[in-house]
């Protein structure tokens, strides 16, 4: 992304696998784990929560078959339109993704839905607003 090229799935499947091993990891040692990144994609929440059986078949790994270890997850949805995020990126300084790349992210979103396990913020509230919500569920 830094090189002003969107990352496509190839690219970000195994880090989702990674990200969803560090969860699992963490989660079965009893801790609470907040991840931030951008899932955007219902497959890339499927990663996250089942790892790589939560991915299309190219990514498993042959001969390891199974039952998935999956990961409880709340997805928080932060929506905001095109012109509002723009705006926030434009302000951003040093960022690894150029706000030239902002269309394509917003062309493969796929908001989660039922049943996916999600709240949906906007992101015209304020930050404790967020919190206060985020914190009920």
């Amino acid at each position: 992304m830094g090189k002003g090229i969107p990352l496509n799935d190839q690219d970000r499947i195994p880090w989702l696998c990674n990200l969803h091993d560090i969860l699992l990891r963490d989660v079965t040692s009893g801790q609470h784990v907040i991840l931030a990144c951008s899932a955007l994609k219902k497959v890339y929440r499927d990663i996250l929560i089942r790892g790589k059986n939560g991915a299309p078949p190219k990514c498993d790994e042959p001969g390891k078959e199974g039952k998935p270890t999956e990961v409880q997850l709340l997805v928080v949805y932060l929506s905001g339109s095109f012109e509002v995020i723009s705006g926030r990126l434009l302000k951003r300084k040093g960022h690894f993704m150029p706000p030239e790349l902002l269309q394509s992210q917003f062309d493969i979103l796929e908001p989660p839905s039922a049943p996916e396990n999600f709240i949906q913020i906007s992101v015209d509230k304020s930050l404790p607003e967020m919190i206060a919500i985020i914190m009920e569920n």
